[in-house]
């Protein structure tokens, strides 16, 4: 299975770097990974709804143009469906079953992600209502497609 994330922004921080890489690591057994970043749009502090909206256009166009026309693409938003780890590995390996082998995560700016592309996802997922930074958003999406992995396979896991 080819699983990309597909994220608005760069990790600056080490330490989120070092986390990731450590994901990519223990998932390289279990699937294929690509993580690909697109540039973040700048948002002034006093942005207006219609800035706000353009900025997420501009985010949007630069998503889409990384979507393979077959994937199935799963985009994280706050009113997406909430699944617990269980639920949530059994929806990956769901995928897997029926042929769909080409998953796309994306993780939207701060601003979160465009219409544009919620209506392009086949589904929303939602890890909590809070908000989080997207840098850590990625860090927690790749520890629970890890943690999916772990339970399909029926291995063990911290639980």
């Amino acid at each position: 299975m080819q699983i990309t994330i597909l994220a608005v922004g760069t990790i600056k921080e080490k330490f989120y770097r070092e986390a990731i890489k450590e994901f990519e690591k223990r998932l390289s057994r279990y699937c294929r990974l690509k993580i690909v970043e697109v540039d973040d749009e700048k948002t002034p502090d006093s942005a207006s709804g219609k800035m706000c909206e353009l900025v997420l256009k501009k985010e949007g166009e630069k998503l889409s143009s990384h979507i393979p026309d077959n994937a199935y693409v799963i985009s994280l938003a706050i009113e997406g469906k909430k699944y617990d780890s269980v639920e949530f590995s059994k929806r990956i390996n769901n995928l897997a079953i029926t042929g769909k082998s080409n998953i796309v995560f994306i993780i939207g700016g701060s601003l979160g992600i465009c219409e544009d592309i919620k209506k392009r996802s086949d589904e929303l997922i939602s890890f909590s209502d809070m908000t989080f930074p997207h840098q850590l958003m990625r860090v927690i999406l790749l520890e629970q497609v890890y943690r999916s992995y772990r339970i399909i396979q029926n291995e063990p896991y911290h639980k």
